[in-house]
C-alpha cells in the first residue's frame, strides 16, 4: 500500500475543528489514565497491601469533569449532540435552514452562558485559594482550569459554527451548510459510526 493510500490520522478539516478533535483525544487519554488507570492501580494495591496507594476516587472525579469539558467542542463539530428533529424532513428546505440556524444559535447562547459562569467558579476558587478537603489537598483551580479550557473552547466552536454556516449559505454552498450544522440523516449516522454499506446495496 502506498503511503498516500493510508488513512490519515487527522482528516483534512479547518484548524478550529482540528483543535476540537485533538482536545477530544486528550479527553480520552484523561479518562484512560485519570480514571481507568488509577482505579486499576488502587484495586490492585488494596488487594495486595490492604490499602490504596492513590486517591483514585477523587482524581477520577477531576478526570471525568476534565474529560466532559474537553470533549464538548468535538461533540458539536461532529454533530454528536442529541437533536429532536423527527419532523424536520417534512418541512421545506428554507424552513429546515431556519430551524438549523435557530438550534445552532440557541446552543451557542447556552455555551457562552456556561463558559461565563464556569469562569466565575474558577475565579472564585483562585481568589479563595480553595483546596479539596481530602488528604491530597488539591488546589481546586488546577482541575477547574482544565475543565474551563474545554468549556471555553466549546463556547468558541458553538459560536463559530453558525457563522461559518451562514457564510457558506451566502456563498451558495448548501451542502457545506448542512455539513456544519444541518441535521444528520440516517446515512450520515451510519457513515459516522464507521459502518460500510454493502457494494450491491443501492444508496437511498
Amino acid at each position: 500500500m502506498a503511503m498516500s493510500d493510508r488513512p490519515r490520522l487527522l482528516p483534512p478539516e479547518p484548524w478550529p475543528q482540528r483543535v476540537s478533535r485533538i482536545l477530544a483525544w486528550v479527553a480520552g487519554a484523561v479518562v484512560l489514565v485519570g480514571c481507568s488507570g488509577l482505579i486499576t492501580i488502587d484495586v490492585i494495591t488494596r488487594f495486595l497491601f490492604k490499602r490504596g496507594m492513590v486517591e483514585s476516587f477523587e482524581i477520577s472525579g477531576y478526570a471525568l469533569a476534565a474529560c466532559i469539558g474537553l470533549g464538548l467542542a468535538f461533540t458539536v463539530t461532529s454533530k454528536s449532540n442529541i437533536r429532536v428533529d423527527i419532523l424536520l424532513d417534512a418541512f421545506p428546505r428554507r424552513v429546515r435552514v431556519v430551524c438549523d440556524l435557530l438550534a445552532s444559535a440557541s446552543l451557542a447562547l447556552i455555551a457562552v452562558a456556561l463558559a461565563w459562569f464556569c469562569w466565575g467558579t474558577l475565579a472564585q476558587s483562585w481568589s479563595m485559594n480553595a483546596k479539596s478537603i481530602s488528604m491530597l489537598q488539591v488546589p481546586m483551580v488546577v482541575p477547574q482550569a482544565v475543565w474551563w479550557i474545554g468549556i471555553f473552547w466549546f463556547a468558541c466552536m458553538a459560536v463559530l459554527l453558525p457563522i461559518q454556516a451562514v457564510m457558506r449559505l451566502f456563498a451558495g454552498d448548501g451542502s457545506g451548510f448542512d455539513a456544519l450544522i444541518g441535521s444528520l440523516r440516517v446515512t450520515d449516522e451510519i457513515s459516522q459510526a464507521g459502518v460500510e454499506r454493502p457494494t450491491d446495496e443501492p444508496a437511498p
